[in-house]
């Protein structure tokens, strides 16, 4: 196999980098960038810790964070799993990457910046969800942010219903915990799922 070993051969390969490319980077959010953002109802946040990198799905209604100003945003931890990767890691290196997908559009956004987990009384509740609130609000400092090319969403066709999986044609929750370990009770486990989500979304 041949592979490259210096960033000297990478930038050889793909050339120069357009002005685009460059232009667009910000160190704030500029007013479009935050329409762009706050349109957003999903995205991946990217952390780092001492076992390695982890990368975890964030999502809400109307808008996954909420900005506060040109350079915060807040994202509230709602109910999930309880491993805590991303917070962990937070706690322990405050670098953080996110990308933020809006449905039917192409573009996505990009930011990068640092991070704490507050468990400040006032900001928790200004985040109340059907009487509930959440046990932790990620605070965002931006330090990069920009749009990506739209080309990877259109080649993945993403929004193009006609290209949707067929959920019966993939494995369930249940399938795949089966498989990880054996005696798992899947049929249950994929029964009781839809209701308990349901009931536990925030």
């Amino acid at each position: 196999m041949s592979i490259i070993t210096s960033v000297e051969e990478l930038r050889t390969l793909y050339g120069v980098v357009g002005e685009a490319s460059i232009t667009k980077v910000t160190q704030v959010l500029t007013p479009l960038y935050r329409r762009m953002i706050e349109a957003s109802p999903f995205m991946a946040l990217a952390t780092v810790g001492l076992e390695g990198l982890d990368c975890s799905p964030r999502g809400d209604l109307g808008g996954v964070v909420r900005v506060e100003d040109e350079r915060t945003l807040h994202l509230p931890d709602w109910r999930g799993n309880n491993r805590v990767d991303s917070l962990e890691n937070i706690v322990r290196d405050p670098r953080v990457a996110m990308m933020f997908l809006v449905p039917g559009s192409s573009t996505t956004m990009r930011l990068n910046g640092r991070a704490v987990v507050s468990i400040e009384p006032s900001l928790l509740e200004s985040f109340e969800m059907d009487g509930k609130h959440p046990r932790c609000v990620v605070v965002i400092t931006a330090e990069e942010v920009y749009f990506q090319c739209a080309r990877a969403v259109m080649r993945a066709e993403l929004w193009n219903a006609e290209r949707f999986s067929d959920p019966a044609s993939l494995p369930s929750p249940g399938m795949m915990l089966k498989s990880a370990k054996g005696d798992f009770d899947q049929e249950t486990y994929d029964r009781e799922w839809p209701a308990r989500a349901a009931k536990t979304l925030w």
